[in-house]
């Protein structure tokens, strides 16, 4: 099964509409983003919670990483830099973090509000190698505007 990111972005809306709180949205987006394709095998996000350190939140699948800096990893590149980060072969990623062995794919998306705060990262983790594409980031990067821009 392969998202539909029109359907996603109207249920996505439908479901967090009026909503602010930010780890209410976090919960809703990491459980409709999971389970709307077979690619993403872990779906979640990492808040920011002090000076350049990421901690777990709301997520979907096998356990993940508890703590990221930004140093490390692709969710700390994706915290310390601003840019989404699509990684087709985690084993060539300098400084991957492997919190679940069996992951061979990596799509991470900063979180930012309206006031352009970054509230942390979007991480998704695939199983196959090179499972993501430019579209996934586009559209999930749109959901994720649209979600959070009144977060708090």
């Amino acid at each position: 099964m392969r998202v539909n990111y029109d359907e996603l972005q109207k249920t996505v809306a439908a479901l967090t509409e009026g909503e602010t709180d930010a780890v209410a949205l976090m919960a809703t987006l990491a459980c409709e983003v999971h389970h709307s394709d077979d690619r993403f095998n872990w779906t979640g996000f990492y808040r920011v919670v002090g000076p350049e350190l990421l901690k777990i939140g709301p997520y979907q699948g096998g356990h993940g990483c508890l703590v990221i800096p930004f140093s490390r990893g692709v969710c700390g590149a994706a915290a310390r830099t601003g840019e989404v980060q699509l990684v087709a072969d985690v084993e060539a990623f300098e400084g991957h973090i492997a919190c679940a062995t069996s992951t061979r794919s990596e799509l991470v998306l900063p979180v930012v509000n309206g006031q352009g705060d970054l509230l942390g990262v979007f991480d998704i983790d695939s199983d196959l190698a090179d499972a993501f594409t430019q579209e996934d980031a586009d559209a999930l990067a749109r959901i994720l505007t649209t979600v959070f821009a009144e977060a708090a």
